[in-house]
C-alpha cells in the first residue's frame, strides 16, 4: 500500500483533502487518514491487538453520523465563560475540570467506547466515566482544543453529554426511570399474554385445533409482540446498532439479533404458512433483560440522588458584608477576601476566618461529630458547616469549588469512578464471548444451507437462542434477590445488586465510632452528690437549666425531665462553649465545666476526676452540689457482633474522626485491638486504601457526611439507619433496624450466596455445553430451545429461592463458606 494508490481514508474510505497529511504507519506501511477522529480509532484497533480487523473488513469503517447543524451550535454556546461557570473548575494545575452528566449509557462497553474514543481527541488530558451515576469529569488542555469539540465527540458516539445540574438531575432521573418502568410493563404484559397464546401452539391443549384457530393465534401472538419488540426492546436495539458502528461488540448485538430474527421470521410464518413461530420467547427475552437494566437503573437512580443532594449542603446564598448593610450574593461568586456574616442556624457557605463574634459550630458534615465545638475570632471555619448560637463574621479564604466540602466531593467522585479488575476483565471477556456466539450462529446457517437442508434458519435460530444468556444473567440477580428478601426480615437492606457478593469476600470491617459503634448520643451515665442535695434534686436542677439549650447535653438531661422535680428556671445565660447561669426561685445556679464553675463559686473546688466522657458540675454561688459524667455509651449488640464477625474469621477496627480519648475507651470496651482516632476524611480514604493495597477486602460501617469518601472507597459500604440521608443514599446497604447484629448474619448469607451463584453458573455452562451441541445438529428445534431456555432458568430461580429460607441460626461458624 502507498499513498498515490489510496487516496481514500484507509479507515472509513472517506476522500481525502489535498491538502491534509495525517498519516499513520500500519504494519510497515504509511497509511493516510481523512481525519485525527479515524487515525485515533485506528490507533486504538492496533494497540488492542485487533489489526486483522483490517485484513477481515468487507467494507470500509462507518463514519460516525454526521450532526445537525443546530445541535452543533447549542454544544458551541458552552465555551463561553459565563456557561462555564457553574460545572467547570479549574484544577491546581491550571487545567479546567469538567462535570458532565452523559445520557445514554447502558453497560460497561458503553464507558469503554466513550474514554477511548475521548482519550484520542486532541487536547484530552483525561476522561472518568461512572457508570452508576453517568457523571464523567472531563480534564482538557484549553490550548489544544474546545470544550465544544470535546461535546461534539461525544455526541457523534450517539450519546449525550450536558454540563452536571444537581437541581435538575432529579427530573431527569425521574424521566429516564418512567420510560423504563413503561417498557418493562408492556414487555410483562407482552410475555403473559404471549406464553398463554403459545400454549395451544405448542402442546395442542385445546383439542382439534383446526388450521384457521392456529391462523388466527397467530395473528393474536403478533399482534402482542409488536409493542414489545418495537417499543420495550428499543434501547437494545439502538445500543446494537452503536456498538455495530463503531465495532464494538457487547450482549446487546445477540440480544438484538436473536430478539428481530425470531420476531422477523415468526412474522413471515404467520402472514406466508410456515410451521413454527416464536412471539413468546421474543417477549421473555424482552421482558428478562429489560428487567435486569430497570434493576440497575434503580441503585443508578439512589446514587444519581445522593450526589445532587450533596452538592446542596453548601448553601446556595451568603450574606456579603458591604458598608453597613449585608449584600445577598451567590456562594460560588465570594471572592478570598470577602467578608461575609453568618446568622445562628445558618450553613457557613464558605472557608474562612472568624473576624468577630463567638459561637459554636457543628461540624458533622466534616467530622461525623455530634458536638458543637467553640469558635471565637482566629478561629478557622469551613463551609457547610452550622452555626449554633451566635452570629458569625469571618474572612473568606476558599469559596465555591475551592472550599474543603467540595474537595471532599471530589473524593467521593474519585473514589466511585475507579473500576475493579474484574470490571476490567469482564469488558475484554464479553465481546470475544459474543463474537464466537455470532460466529457460531453464522457458520451453522452457512453450513446447512450448503449441505441443502432447508431447515437451516430454524437451526441457526436455535443456537442462537440457546446461546441467549437467560440463565446466566439470571444467575446472579435472582440468587441476590432472594437472599435480599431474607436480609429484609432482619433489618438488613442491600442497595445494590453486587452486596451481598462483596460481603462474601471481605475479610474486614472498619467501623466509625460515634453512631455506628456507639449510640450517638450523649446519655447520663453517673451523678454524684457533692452536698447535702439528693441525686433527685441535683437532676431536677440541672434539667431546668438545660431547657434553655438546644446544645446535645441539654438532651441527655431532657429524658429526666418527666420524672424530675416539677420546677422552672429564668434569667437563663448561655455561656457559650462552657456552661449555663440562671435563676430558680431565690437562688442562682451554674452548671457547666470544672473551669468554669470554679471562677464562679466561691466554694472550694473539687478535684477534677479522671475520666473518658463528659464531666459537668452544678454549684451555687457558695457550694459545689453535684458531678455529672456523661458519654455516648457503645450499642448494646456492638460486642456481640464483634465476637460474630471474629468466628466468621473477619477482623473488625475502629477508624474515626473524634480525636478525643473516647475513640481508645470505646475500642477498648469492646475489644477492639485496631484503632484510629482523629482521621480526616481524607485520611480515613487513605488509610482504606492501605488496607486494600496490605491485601485486605475491606466493608465499611458509617454514619456521617465524613464517611462518605472512604465508603465509596470501600468493597462494601454500610449505613446506619440513623445515618444522615445523604449517607444511606450512597450507601451499598442500610442496617435498617440499626442492629449492628444483622451485618454479621448479612456477611455468612453473603457466603451462601456465593455457593448458589456458582451452583447456577455452574448448571447455566454445563446447560449450554450440552445444548449448544444439539442444537448444532439440528436436535433441537427453536421452540423446543426456548422451552430449555425457559426450564434452565427455572431450575437457576429454584436453587436462588433456597436462599430465601436462611435465617439467623443459619450462621456458619469458622472461616467458611467460599
Amino acid at each position: 500500500m502507498n499513498d498515490a494508490a489510496h487516496p481514500h481514508c484507509f479507515h472509513c474510505g472517506e476522500p481525502i483533502p489535498g491538502t491534509l497529511n495525517i498519516a499513520l504507519p500500519v504494519n510497515g506501511h504509511t497509511e493516510r487518514f481523512c481525519c485525527h477522529g479515524c487515525k485515533a480509532v485506528c490507533e486504538t484497533i492496533l494497540q488492542e491487538g485487533l489489526s486483522g480487523f483490517y485484513h477481515h473488513r468487507s467494507a470500509p469503517a462507518i463514519t460516525p453520523k454526521p450532526l445537525e447543524d443546530s445541535l452543533v451550535s447549542q454544544l458551541r454556546l458552552y465555551d463561553h465563560h459565563r456557561l462555564q461557570q457553574s460545572f467547570v473548575h479549574c484544577r491546581p494545575d491550571g487545567l479546567p475540570s469538567a462535570q458532565l452528566l452523559i445520557e445514554g449509557i447502558t453497560c460497561a462497553a458503553c464507558i469503554w467506547l466513550i474514554e477511548k474514543h475521548l482519550g484520542k481527541q486532541p487536547g484530552v488530558v483525561s476522561i472518568n466515566v461512572n457508570h452508576t451515576t453517568q457523571r464523567a469529569t472531563l480534564v482538557w488542555d484549553p490550548q489544544q482544543t474546545t470544550l465544544s469539540n470535546l461535546l461534539i465527540a461525544i455526541a457523534e458516539l450517539g450519546y449525550r453529554a450536558r454540563p452536571f445540574e444537581p437541581n435538575t438531575l432529579e427530573e431527569s432521573l425521574r424521566a429516564e426511570q418512567k420510560r423504563a418502568i413503561i417498557r418493562l410493563c408492556v414487555a410483562g404484559m407482552g410475555a403473559l399474554q404471549g406464553m398463554m397464546l403459545a400454549v395451544p401452539l405448542y402442546f395442542g391443549v385445546i383439542h382439534d385445533v383446526t388450521p384457521q384457530f392456529q391462523v388466527f393465534f397467530r395473528w393474536l401472538s403478533l399482534l402482542v409482540a409488536t409493542p414489545v419488540v418495537f417499543y420495550s426492546a428499543q434501547p437494545f436495539f439502538r445500543a446494537a446498532l452503536r456498538d455495530i458502528r463503531f465495532r464494538h461488540l457487547t450482549m446487546d448485538v445477540p440480544v438484538s439479533l436473536a430478539i428481530a430474527l425470531a420476531y422477523g421470521a415468526s412474522a413471515w410464518v404467520t402472514v406466508a404458512g410456515g410451521r413454527h413461530v416464536y412471539f413468546d420467547s421474543v417477549c421473555m427475552f424482552t421482558f428478562f433483560l429489560s428487567l435486569g437494566r430497570f434493576l440497575e437503573m434503580r441503585a443508578r437512580f439512589r446514587v444519581g440522588l445522593a450526589s445532587a443532594s450533596l452538592e446542596q449542603v453548601q448553601p446556595a446564598i451568603a450574606n456579603r458584608v458591604s458598608g453597613e448593610s449585608l449584600e445577598p450574593v451567590a456562594s460560588f461568586d465570594l471572592q478570598p477576601g470577602d467578608l461575609v456574616q453568618v446568622r445562628p442556624g445558618e450553613l457557613i457557605p464558605a472557608d474562612g476566618e472568624i473576624v468577630e463574634g463567638e459561637s459554636s459550630v457543628s461540624e458533622a458534615v466534616l467530622t461525623g461529630e455530634f458536638m458543637p465545638e467553640r469558635r471565637r475570632p482566629g478561629d478557622w471555619v469551613s463551609a457547610g458547616t452550622l452555626n449554633g448560637d451566635g452570629p458569625l463574621r469571618f474572612r473568606v479564604a476558599q469559596a465555591g469549588p475551592n472550599t474543603r466540602l467540595s474537595a471532599i466531593m471530589r473524593i467521593l467522585e474519585r473514589a466511585q469512578s475507579e473500576k475493579p479488575t474484574t470490571a476490567v476483565v469482564a469488558d475484554r471477556i464479553a465481546g470475544h464471548f459474543v463474537a464466537i456466539v455470532l460466529v457460531t450462529a453464522a457458520l451453522v446457517y452457512v453450513g446447512w444451507a450448503v449441505a441443502g437442508n432447508s431447515d437451516a434458519f430454524d437451526i441457526a435460530l436455535s443456537v442462537l437462542v440457546v446461546t441467549c444468556p437467560c440463565a446466566l444473567s439470571l444467575a446472579t440477580p435472582t440468587a441476590l434477590t432472594a437472599a435480599t428478601a431474607a436480609l429484609r426480615r432482619i433489618g438488613f437492606l442491600p442497595v445494590r445488586g453486587n452486596v451481598l457478593e462483596g460481603l462474601a469476600d471481605i475479610d474486614r470491617v472498619v467501623f466509625d465510632k460515634t453512631g455506628t459503634l456507639t449510640d450517638g448520643r450523649l446519655s447520663l451515665l453517673h451523678t454524684q452528690p457533692l452536698s447535702t442535695r439528693s441525686t433527685a434534686d441535683c437532676i431536677a436542677i440541672a434539667t431546668a437549666l438545660e431547657a434553655f439549650s438546644e446544645h446535645p447535653i441539654a438532651r441527655a438531661f431532657r429524658e429526666y425531665g418527666q420524672t424530675s422535680l416539677p420546677i422552672g428556671a429564668r434569667e437563663v445565660r448561655n455561656h457559650i462553649g462552657r456552661g449555663l447561669s440562671g435563676w430558680i426561685e431565690d437562688t442562682h445556679y451554674i452548671l457547666g465545666s470544672w473551669d468554669f464553675v470554679a471562677t464562679r463559686c466561691n466554694a472550694n473546688a473539687p478535684e477534677k476526676a479522671l475520666s473518658g466522657g463528659i464531666l459537668l458540675f452544678l454549684a451555687t454561688d457558695d457550694q459545689w452540689l453535684a458531678r455529672f459524667e456523661l458519654n455516648d455509651q457503645p450499642r448494646s449488640d456492638a460486642r456481640t457482633t464483634l465476637q460474630r464477625l471474629q468466628q466468621l474469621g473477619v477482623d473488625s477496627e475502629l477508624l474515626s474522626g473524634d480525636s478525643s480519648s473516647q475513640v481508645q475507651t470505646v475500642s477498648q470496651s469492646l475489644g477492639l485491638s485496631h484503632f484510629v482516632g482523629g482521621a480526616s476524611p481524607e485520611a480515613k480514604l487513605a488509610h482504606l486504601q492501605s488496607l486494600e493495597q496490605a491485601g485486605h477486602r475491606v466493608a465499611m460501617v458509617g454514619d456521617g457526611l465524613n464517611d462518605l469518601p472512604v465508603m465509596a472507597g470501600a468493597r462494601v459500604s454500610i449505613a446506619m439507619a440513623s445515618a444522615a440521608d445523604l449517607t444511606q443514599l450512597q450507601a451499598d446497604a442500610i442496617l435498617i433496624s440499626n442492629r449492628l447484629q444483622a451485618l454479621a448474619t448479612a456477611v455468612s448469607l453473603g457466603r451462601k450466596t456465593r455457593r448458589v451463584i456458582r451452583q447456577n453458573l455452574g448448571w447455566a455452562i454445563a446447560y449450554n455445553l450440552i445444548a449448544l451441541p444439539l442444537a448444532i445438529i439440528g436436535w433441537v428445534p427453536p421452540w423446543i430451545a426456548a422451552i430449555g431456555m425457559s426450564a434452565s432458568s427455572l431450575i437457576v430461580v429454584l436453587n436462588a429461592l433456597r436462599l430465601g429460607r436462611s435465617t439467623d441460626r443459619d450462621t456458619p461458624h469458622g472461616h467458611s463458606g467460599a
